[in-house]
């Protein structure tokens, strides 16, 4: 590399401090020939403005090119967005084992939007004690997709005995954090005093913050029941607990098994 480690260091601030104010061309011109000097920060910056179409015409294979060679060097965004790629089919031929490859080099440099897509991956895969580990991983880093699916997990007894305790605790992390499907999952539970109080009032409450939250066709499966029957005074309880604001994160702690 051409460059003194210093000096890309700076001229990387520079470009991101133009891209933070919106001057994208600017930004994307020091990547550019950052990129070119091997600068694998740069390269993965490029790599995903050309993948997103940010500052630039969407170019997915232009993009895996950049991000192939960011990944390369180590770079973690590149695995993770490169893995994007693989996974998607995006500029690169669809390719379920690469993506899961370079999602896992990405994870194990804690990178969490990595960890929870290889989560995924490997719940989908029947791998469940591989899927709860990288699920546990991301849920530190707040990610509220892996906190539900580690709610799914102990709930549906995947690789670890049934304990709805437990499942109903990363559904109400994620809940709080305003993950609609696991606000669904906490209504259903409070429906039936699975895993924590039955509380008809609670439990409408979640349903309508899920059914307000892009979850209303999961939250429908239950809201009649949860309806049915309910004295106007509770119906009113649960609709201002709803509509009140969720209280801001205190940080995220894994539940305690019990």
């Amino acid at each position: 590399m051409s460059a003194g480690h210093g000096d890309s260091d700076d001229l990387l601030k520079r470009a991101q401090a133009a891209w933070s104010a919106g001057e994208h061309d600017v930004a994307l011109a020091m990547w550019e020939a950052l990129a070119l000097k091997g600068v694998a920060r740069a390269q993965s910056n490029l790599g995903a403005a050309f993948l997103e179409g940010r500052g630039v015409v969407r170019d997915a294979a232009r993009a895996a090119e950049w991000l192939k060679r960011a990944a390369e060097q180590g770079d973690a965004g590149g695995q993770r967005n490169l893995a994007h790629c693989y996974h998607e089919g995006w500029g690169v031929p669809q390719d379920p084992a690469q993506a899961a490859l370079w999602y896992e080099k990405a994870a194990t440099q804690n990178d969490a939007e990595a960890q929870d897509m290889l989560s995924y991956i490997k719940l989908d895969g029947g791998d469940y004690e591989g899927a709860r580990t990288w699920a546990e991983k991301a849920a530190r880093f707040g990610r509220t997709e892996a906190m539900a699916r580690l709610g799914d997990i102990h709930h549906d007894a995947l690789g670890v005995e049934a304990n709805p305790k437990l499942a109903a605790a990363w559904w109400r992390q994620a809940a709080m954090l305003g993950h609609g499907e696991a606000q669904a999952m906490l209504g259903a539970a409070h429906m039936t005093g699975e895993g924590v109080p039955q509380d008809r009032i609670e439990a409408l409450h979640w349903l309508l913050r899920a059914e307000a939250n892009g979850a209303g066709e999961l939250a429908a499966e239950f809201l009649g029941e949860a309806r049915a029957g309910m004295e106007p005074l509770d119906r009113t309880e649960a609709e201002r607990r709803a509509a009140a604001p969720l209280p801001k994160s205190q940080g995220t702690a894994e539940p305690a098994a019990s």
